[in-house]
């Protein structure tokens, strides 16, 4: 921060105050005691500064690191320290109520995303589930619970009574679901389970224009956030067409709409359980019969027209969470992540193949993006293949854990072909020099979904996942 006037003197403190945008850093000294505080204003960054100087620092550390002696302890220290940042991520992007949002919610980063989004959401709580499943929970129902009268979630909500006009992936039953097998609270499903149905049903007679069963993502004609909705924001999916039937909007559905009519069943709501599972079983055929393309052996979005959309992008493998994919599709989507001219990148899975003449380190141009790993490997376990779930996994933690040592944290996402650090990666256009988050948000740090995958991951197959001699590993000691 640029320092205004010449700093104002408190009893005390410094103060340096932005001449420009008015926010400010309060600097509060007693004894031999600090307390460093920002604020929006000069009064609320001395406020915040005094009430600093004011606790027990040492109550509240230890207050603070309590959540951590009840992880496991990892034999070796890098995967033990990598556990432990993560962890660390999830806990300060958790937040409590404020404003309009009642319980605890989630929020991807504290800057610049700081409100709180549909898909960041679930992916977070698969973490939660695993280190404080109430909180997991409170962060689903702060989504569900800013649901719109007509059914409809928007992809991001915030404190302050605002929200979107567009949605984002379907996962929320999903979440709901993975969330029951371990808090086992009934009264959340009870909850869950109406606004779920509403949900579901505003994708479904909001998001098929051509009516054939598959759903599209709104797509506009903003080069650098074509479809916002997809979450894969400035995807080559979405260059030379606003109009298609999405592989990754269909498939995603299909998945939830399978989860709903799970917690319907466990509600013993039978009849109720049978219709989502048709619906479920219906909407999954529709993606097999016309969203995989024979000739490139690939799932692909298709044009209005009926012809398939060139561009191989991560959203292709989405299809590997229904449970009745073909086993000849899933074999040729293994062949496609072992590929190296497709999604066997250094550093998988690229979001566009490699060979893509789209194909860059520009976001969802082709960059790696940890929440879509996690997909793929939970995708290859459903269908027996858990030794290529195994190597993604393997891969993905020791690449992370290579940037966790040099940078120390967790970016949203990564160079698919380790040419270029996270810092340096192009995010919607080249980064700017020198760094200014106010004119250009650039290389995001320690990002939730991604610190989620790690947790995930390394509570779910410790250290099994990792080989004990790492090549990766060797070359940056």
């Amino acid at each position: 921060m640029e320092a205004g006037p010449p700093a104002e003197e408190y009893t005390g403190m410094q103060v340096s105050i932005d001449a420009q945008n008015g926010d400010a850093v309060a600097l509060a000294r007693a004894d031999r005691r600090l307390a460093l505080a920002y604020g929006r204003s000069a009064a609320e960054a001395v406020r915040r500064a005094r009430e600093g100087l004011a606790q027990d620092a040492l109550a509240v550390a230890s207050q603070r690191l309590a959540p951590y002696q009840s992880l496991p302890r990892l034999a070796d220290p890098r995967w033990d320290r990598l556990l432990r940042k993560a962890v660390s991520v999830l806990r300060v992007n958790t937040l409590a109520a404020e404003g309009a949002i009642g319980q605890a919610w989630s929020t991807p980063d504290r800057v610049p995303h700081r409100d709180c989004w549909l898909w960041d959401t679930v992916f977070q709580s698969f973490a939660l589930n695993l280190i404080a499943p109430r909180a997991s929970w409170e962060t689903l129902k702060s989504v569900l619970a800013a649901q719109l009268p007509d059914g409809r979630i928007a992809h991001q909500l915030s404190t302050r009574v605002w929200t979107s006009d567009i949605t984002q992936p379907p996962i929320l039953s999903w979440g709901v679901w993975e969330n029951w097998g371990v808090l086992r609270e009934r009264d959340a499903l009870a909850y869950a389970l109406p606004r779920l149905e509403s949900y579901l049903e505003w994708d479904l007679a909001h998001r098929d224009r051509n009516d054939n069963g598959l759903l599209e993502w709104r797509i506009t004609g903003d080069v650098r956030c074509r479809s916002g909705e997809s979450g894969m924001d400035n995807s080559p999916r979405f260059d030379h067409a606003l109009e298609l039937d999405a592989v990754d909007f269909s498939a995603f559905a299909a998945h939830d709409m399978g989860c709903l009519a799970r917690i319907a069943d466990a509600l013993g709501d039978r009849d109720r359980a049978a219709r989502w599972r048709e619906r479920a079983d219906a909407l999954s055929a529709q993606v097999h019969a016309l969203l995989w393309d024979t000739q490139a052996r690939f799932y692909l979005d298709r044009t209005f027209d009926g012809a398939f959309s060139p561009v191989r992008a991560v959203s292709g493998f989405v299809p590997l969470l229904l449970n009745d994919t073909p086993p000849s599709h899933v074999e040729a989507l293994v062949a496609a992540l072992r590929d190296p001219r497709q999604f066997d990148s250094p550093f998988p899975v690229a979001s566009v193949a490699v060979s893509d003449p789209a194909w860059c380190m520009d976001m969802w141009r082709g960059a790696t993006w940890l929440n879509y790993n996690q997909v793929i490997a939970a995708g290859l376990e459903r269908h027996g293949r858990a030794d290529e779930a195994r190597r993604l996994v393997a891969t993905s933690l020791e690449m992370l854990e290579r940037y966790y040592r040099r940078h120390g944290v967790l970016f949203e996402f990564y160079d698919a072909q380790d040419e270029v650090p996270p810092v340096a990666c192009d995010r919607k256009g080249p980064r700017q020099e020198p760094y200014d988050l106010r004119c250009k948000v650039d290389a995001i740090r320690d990002y939730g979904w991604t610190a989620a995958a790690a947790v995930c991951w390394l509570l779910h197959y410790g250290e099994r996942a990792v080989p004990q001699e790492s090549t990766v590993a060797r070359e940056c000691e």
